[in-house]
């Protein structure tokens, strides 16, 4: 197809159109709590050859411009990602990503072999590209769910690191490689210390850069932090090594540094994932042609969905958790939570692009297992959460605040809803005894704002809307929290929140 300006102008005509159809998708699926991957495929399919015709069958092109969105969605989940929050949890989220993934393509090579009747070299493939879990899905999932810091923490550690070894191994197999399982093993763990090793580099050395860089306008700061993370995955990429695992390294290094205009990045970098979410979902649905999938694909999707759901996730989740156990009902939730979305469908692209025999069915598996688990998990999280008691109350919810012109001087705003059953109700604000520097600036009661004193009364189902130095936002948090379970004597009664 020849780019003239007519051409160009079509190409806008509809790009414009569908994006702000899925802009405003997002919506709908927040309402019915999905994913919005499901809304964004479904719009590729329904503009690709079942459709409006939209012919779209580059198995090369959909794995390049997968990657690309990739590296944006991870550079996302790493800029918005608190390290205080993942820094308790991060062996448990590496052995998750390292040792969970490797149980679980065994256990789901072993069942597919002979379960299934694949091929062994199908096998292992199904096996890799279904094992990881989604960042995207991950972070716009369980984050809106009041969890404990080290269940999200865990699942956001593992949902940025695990995307590294199965590329390599997706990568490794379609090539033919001749490796054995230790072969296989060794270049993983090469490139992933390449990878990890080069994202410190950038990351440390960005921040250190950006920090004493004066830059004319506000907005280059977000471009140049977005574009330390790109560098990140291609300068690894270049010499073999785990770009993935650089970028997201890299990204939360420059995430929690302080960066002059960190909420500008923060919010320029969610504008380009989500952006990068939709072209890659959407292009996805454009490759699937729904009149192609046969019965058995179907059936094969189900079992292997059934399979891995039940045994090889949560067996993956038990070995990993012996580098950092938890209790028997958070680890259920774990295994339960390992949400799937377009890294399985992209990963697929790559035996697909290869020309690996069977790989169109596979393809096809991956992308009907990605359709169903999503049906099934999403929407009963917060059930799971709660019948498993892993749910905590109404917990504070930081939004980022710009301190310009003081660009040094950092503040974050958080957001405390008051639950029916928080035992903050009828505490005092003087009695809230927050650390110096910290004090509630606004609250919010059945639509109308107060601006509090000392002797104002907290009520069930507040807004309250706290001021706190960024350097004091732990300590306030965990005395917010120490409050909402034990009172205004929280402090000599010892009580402490759930971690």
């Amino acid at each position: 197809m020849t780019l003239d300006v007519h051409t160009l102008d079509q190409v806008l005509l509809v790009g414009a159109a569908v994006l702000l159809l899925s802009i405003l998708a997002v919506r709908v699926s927040v309402g019915f709590g999905l994913p919005t991957l499901l809304i964004y495929l479904a719009i590729g399919v329904l503009l690709g050859e079942s459709g409006f015709g939209l012919e779209f069958d580059n198995a090369e092109v959909a794995h390049a411009l997968g990657f690309a969105a990739l590296i944006l969605i991870l550079a996302e989940g790493g800029l918005t990602t608190p390290w205080p929050e993942i820094r308790p949890v991060m062996r448990l989220g590496v052995s998750l990503a390292t040792v969970g993934v490797a149980v679980s393509v065994l256990v789901m090579a072993v069942f597919c072999h002979l379960v299934l009747g694949l091929s062994w070299e199908l096998s292992v493939l199904l096996g890799a590209v279904t094992s990881p879990t989604d960042a995207a899905a991950v972070f716009s999932v369980l984050r809106k769910l009041p969890l404990p810091r080290r269940l999200t923490g865990a699942l956001e550690a593992e949902s940025g690191l695990n995307d590294a070894p199965t590329v390599v191994l997706v990568t490794l197999v379609s090539a033919g490689s001749n490796h054995s399982i230790l072969g296989f093993a060794g270049e993983i763990v090469w490139e992933l210390g390449i990878g990890v090793a080069t994202g410190l580099v950038i990351g440390f050395g960005g921040a250190w850069l950006l920090r004493r860089s004066a830059l004319p306008s506000s907005g280059l700061y977000p471009l140049a932090v977005l574009s330390l993370t790109v560098l990140a995955y291609a300068s690894t990429a270049s010499v073999h090594g785990s770009g993935f695992a650089a970028v997201y390294v890299a990204a939360l290094i420059l995430g929690n540094a302080e960066l002059p205009h960190r909420a500008a990045t923060r919010s320029f970098s969610e504008g380009v994932a989500w952006l990068a979410q939709i072209g890659l979902f959407v292009m996805l649905g454009l490759l699937l042609t729904p009149s192609q999938i046969d019965a058995g694909s179907i059936v094969t999707a189900v079992v292997a969905g059934v399979a891995l759901t039940v045994l090889a996730r949560p067996l993956s989740v038990l070995v990993a958790s012996l580098a950092q156990p938890m209790r028997l009902p958070e680890l259920g939730f774990l295994s339960w939570a390992g949400l799937r979305g377009a890294v399985p469908i992209v990963l697929a692209t790559i035996p697909l692009a290869k020309e690996v025999h069977g790989a169109q069915q596979l393809f096809d598996i991956v992308f009907v297992l990605v359709v169903i688990d999503t049906l099934v998990t999403a929407p009963t999280l917060p059930w799971v959460a709660k019948v498993l008691k892993v749910a905590r109350r109404s917990e504070p919810r930081d939004l980022e605040v710009e301190a310009a012109p003081l660009e040094r001087i950092a503040a974050d705003l958080l957001q405390v809803t008051i639950s029916p059953r928080s035992l903050m109700h009828g505490v005092e604000v003087g009695e809230l005894r927050l650390p110096p520097g910290s004090s509630v600036a606004l609250i919010v009661r059945d639509g109308r704002t107060l601006v509090p004193e000392r002797r104002t009364v907290l009520r069930r189902g507040d807004d309250v809307l706290v001021v706190t130095p960024r350097k004091d936002r732990v300590a306030t948090e965990q005395r917010l929290r120490a409050v909402s379970v034990g009172g205004r004597l929280a402090q000599w009664l010892g009580k402490k929140p759930p971690s």
